[in-house]
C-alpha cells in the first residue's frame, strides 16, 4: 500500500490492529490528532437541583472569552450555565442540548445531574450508557451512592472516574476491572 504523504500511518476502522487491511485509511497523523482531538469529552459535570458542582473534570480548558475572564472563570460561567439548561429543561424533551460548539448530554438520578459535553457528531446514546454505568460504578462502590458520599469522598469519587474515563476518552468499560483497580488503588495508600 502507498500513500502520498511521506509520514502517514495507517488506521484501521476500529483502531485494533496497526497494520493495513481492507479497512484502513492512509491518514496523515497532524491531521489524525486534529480529529481527535476535537472527537472526545470536553467536560464531565456533577450538579445538584440547586446548582452546586459536586464534581467537575474538564479534559479540554474552555474557549477563552473576549473580555478577558480567566480560565476558572470561564469555567464557573459554563457550570452555571449548563445547570439552568439542564434543570430548566421540561422532561418530555430529549437529554441533549446544543451548547456552543458541542452537545451536552444529561441524566438525572433522584436529585443530581450529570453531564457530558461531547462534540456535535458524538453518539448521544453512547454517552447516556457512560453516564449511567457511571453511577452504577459509584451505586457499586458506595453500596447505594448519595449526594453525601460523592461531597465527602470525592477523592474516590475523581478516581473511580479517572479509571474510567483518561484524557477525554472511554478507557475501560467492564464494572468488575474498574471497581477492582480502585480497590487495588486503595490497599496501596
Amino acid at each position: 500500500l502507498s500513500c502520498a504523504f511521506p509520514s502517514t500511518c495507517w488506521i484501521r476502522v476500529n483502531q485494533r490492529e496497526d497494520r493495513p487491511s481492507k479497512k484502513s485509511y492512509c491518514v496523515d497523523p497532524v491531521n489524525y490528532l486534529l480529529f481527535f482531538r476535537y472527537t472526545m469529552i470536553r467536560f464531565f459535570l456533577l450538579q445538584n437541583r440547586q446548582g452546586k458542582t459536586r464534581l467537575s473534570k474538564w479534559y479540554v480548558s474552555p474557549p477563552t472569552s473576549s473580555n478577558g475572564t480567566t480560565g476558572e472563570a470561564e469555567k464557573v460561567r459554563i457550570e452555571a450555565e449548563v445547570h439552568r439548561l439542564v434543570t430548566s429543561r421540561d422532561k418530555k424533551y430529549t437529554n441533549f442540548i446544543e451548547y456552543n460548539n458541542y452537545k451536552l448530554i444529561y441524566r438525572r438520578y433522584a436529585g443530581l445531574f450529570f453531564t457530558i459535553a461531547v462534540d456535535i457528531t458524538d453518539n448521544e446514546l453512547s454517552y447516556l450508557e457512560t453516564i449511567h454505568l457511571f453511577v452504577e460504578l459509584l451505586d457499586s462502590f458506595f453500596s447505594n451512592v448519595c449526594e453525601l458520599d460523592i461531597v465527602f469522598n470525592f477523592n474516590k469519587v475523581y478516581s473511580i472516574l479517572d479509571e474510567f474515563m483518561l484524557a477525554g476518552e472511554i478507557q475501560e468499560t467492564s464494572k468488575r476491572e474498574i471497581l477492582d483497580r480502585v480497590k487495588f488503588m486503595e490497599k496501596i495508600d
